[in-house]
């Protein structure tokens, strides 16, 4: 993908998909949209432009694809950046240029040159210049907090100069790092990235969380007795579907035992990774089931009905209870 100028947050993803036969897409209708986002750059004004050029699809499902289709190309990439002559030369860059004008969105602007994700660049940058001072940290510490804050962090940093946990921290709350100048270009990075980092973690368990609520109410107003997958969990169970149903359902001629809700576009990268680490678990365990890709999936992956697993883009209308009645 082209690198662009910046990556807003696509807050529109917070939107409850309405039901649309145009979120179903045959493999060459996905082909196309994936073979045109090639050459866009993640931004709003790119997903304005492929709505126009797509303008029978869901704009949600097309926000999906592109992210998916995004992070394809970061995995794809990530290997270069990681190099040893890569990360001293994107540190270097970035002390030059924050010494030149430290207002500047110095890691911004070299993530979006490189073409790799802004929040990503950040770790980078940030994992080496605590590598450079976990021995001696710069005196300009102090000025950042009190004498007891910088004292811990240090502390933590010397400890923990790799650690995981105080780079993800700093990541989540960029006050922390003890360097102004970083941490705000940190931010920049962090605010302006629509497919990495803390921010956009936030976003995704959200929506995540909006859907299983969606797809509860659902069941409820249904009258449908289920239990859901915290009282699975409670049970001993450590795979557990989103929603078991107590007492099975026909969808489309199909026994339904589980419901599992994916607030994502089913392409085929990520369904055959769920099939393998979730859906094929689920039904060994509990017996056929319905997966609901709330924004659409590949059609020609709904081909698994007759072994127990069936795609669906919304709550089924047609539900069959035992006593053969539609619910």
């Amino acid at each position: 993908m082209a690198a662009g100028c910046l990556r807003p947050v696509p807050l529109r993803l917070l939107r409850r998909p309405s039901p649309s036969p145009n979120m179903i897409l045959t493999k060459a209708q996905y082909d196309e949209i994936a073979q045109c986002l090639v050459s866009v750059p993640p931004t709003r004004q790119s997903l304005r432009k492929l709505k126009q050029t797509f303008p029978s699809q869901s704009q949600a499902t097309l926000l999906s694809i592109f992210s998916q289709e995004y992070q394809k190309h970061i995995k794809r990439t990530h290997a270069k950046h990681h190099t040893s002559e890569a990360i001293e030369t994107y540190y270097q860059r970035y002390l030059n240029g924050v010494g030149r004008n430290g207002s500047a969105p110095v890691l911004l602007e070299l993530a979006n040159e490189v073409d790799y994700a802004p929040s990503l660049m950040a770790r980078i940058i940030l994992e080496r210049f605590l590598q450079e001072h976990e021995e001696t940290p710069p005196a300009t510490w102090l000025a950042f907090g009190n004498e007891i804050q910088c004292t811990w962090l240090r502390s933590q940093i010397i400890k923990f100069p790799s650690s995981k946990s105080v780079i993800n921290s700093m990541l989540r709350d960029p006050s922390q790092i003890p360097d102004g100048v970083l941490a705000n270009q940190v931010y920049q990075c962090i605010v302006n990235d629509c497919c990495y980092g803390p921010l956009v973690d936030c976003i995704k368990h959200a929506i995540g969380h909006e859907h299983e609520v969606l797809l509860r109410d659902l069941l409820l107003e249904k009258n449908l007795s289920f239990l859901d997958e915290d009282q699975l969990r409670a049970k001993g169970y450590d795979k557990t579907p989103d929603f078991i149903l107590q007492v099975p359902v026909a969808v489309e001629g199909h026994i339904i035992h589980w419901i599992e809700s994916k607030a994502s576009f089913g392409d085929e990268c990520s369904h055959h990774a769920y099939l393998h680490d979730q859906f094929w678990s689920y039904w060994n365990r509990f017996g056929p089931g319905l997966v609901i890709y709330w924004y659409g999936f590949i059609q020609e992956l709904d081909c698994n009905r007759e072994r127990g697993i069936l795609l669906k883009a919304c709550f089924p209308t047609d539900i069959v209870t035992l006593c053969h009645s539609i619910a």
